[in-house]
């Protein structure tokens, strides 16, 4: 009898046709379909099914829609993840995203702004770097994102006031940070409303990328460059992991030079398998495998927003 499924499939050639091998080959209905929906006409509906079987009563979203945290909770980080999809798809409003918000509302700490993860992670598994603490402080890397999506949605809500407040503080009085923090503030600086301010702060960000050496501007000698205390060995950051597309705002803090060899490097960091590789710590086999094609398919849309062929 013949053989079929994926691995009766003729050798993939281009780099897209090998990571749709890979995708069928590993992920999870939600990202099949948004690679669908990216690369293949797929529709919105489908992605939208998916991303619902994540969604909780309380507005928010779990089940381990962020790979390193594991349980049916909702969580910050897992309804930052949601609303990149539903962004994605053209549909980041109505009343589901005032059920997001109202969740945002319940989990917020004093301050009005989002914690990275919610104490009601005790309990369920969760990556050894992300502590849960009884009475955690607010957090830019998951408040920035999902401000700045709300904002790039034009959706207004009580609990964006107090939320914006704090992201413009913590970006603006920052001295000394880190990547994840960076591409925190990114998101909220690409969509914050008020641009000459925003166009500052990320002028100002950029000369502490470059000062404090937060991007390998030469790939082939990243030993040059420190990487982040508490990072895995290796987890280093380039210019394409901060302007994921040319109207970034941190798209001005690197040459043309830079940003070609960047993603020079992003296009060859494709695997044998057809995926992109992980660069943070690998805790438990589950996040890595289902981590990898959400890797994958931020470095196919990176490249294809600026014009390198994939297909």
């Amino acid at each position: 009898m013949a053989e079929t499924g994926p691995s009766a499939l003729p050798p993939a050639r281009s780099p897209l046709a090998r990571a749709e091998r890979f995708v069928w080959l590993t992920a999870r209905v939600l990202e099949q379909r948004l690679f669908a929906h990216h690369f293949r006409d797929g529709g919105a509906g489908p992605v939208e099914t998916a991303l619902d079987a994540y969604r909780n009563e309380d507005g928010g979203y779990g089940h381990a829609l962020e790979p390193d945290l594991r349980g049916p909770v909702s969580q910050p980080l897992h309804t930052a993840r949601a609303l990149r999809v539903l962004d994605a798809l053209g549909r980041c409003g109505g009343p589901r995203v005032e059920r997001v918000c109202r969740y945002l509302t319940a989990v917020s700490t004093p301050d009005g702004a989002l914690p990275a993860v919610h104490p009601s992670q005790r309990g369920y598994p969760a990556a050894p770097f992300v502590p849960i603490l009884d009475d955690p402080p607010s957090d830019l890397l998951a408040t920035g994102p999902v401000v700045g999506l709300l904002h790039r949605n034009e959706v207004w809500h009580a609990w964006l006031f107090r939320a914006t407040d704090f992201c413009w503080q913590r970006i603006e009085s920052l001295r000394t940070t880190h990547p994840y923090e960076v591409e925190a503030a990114v998101a909220f600086l690409d969509c914050a409303p008020d641009r000459p301010r925003a166009e500052a702060a990320a002028d100002r960000l950029g000369r502490l990328v470059r000062e404090q050496r937060l991007a390998v501007l030469e790939p082939d000698r990243p030993d040059r460059y420190p990487v982040s205390p508490g990072y895995a060995p290796g987890e280093h950051h380039f210019p394409h992991d901060y302007a994921r597309a040319p109207g970034s705002l941190a798209r001005a803090w690197f040459t043309d030079d830079e940003m070609a060899r960047s993603l020079d490097f992003l296009a060859a960091a494709q695997q044998e398998d057809g995926g992109w590789p992980v660069r943070w710590r690998r805790w438990a086999p589950a996040p890595a495998l289902e981590a990898r094609p959400l890797v994958t398919l931020d470095a196919l849309l990176t490249l294809t927003a600026y014009g390198r062929p994939v297909d």
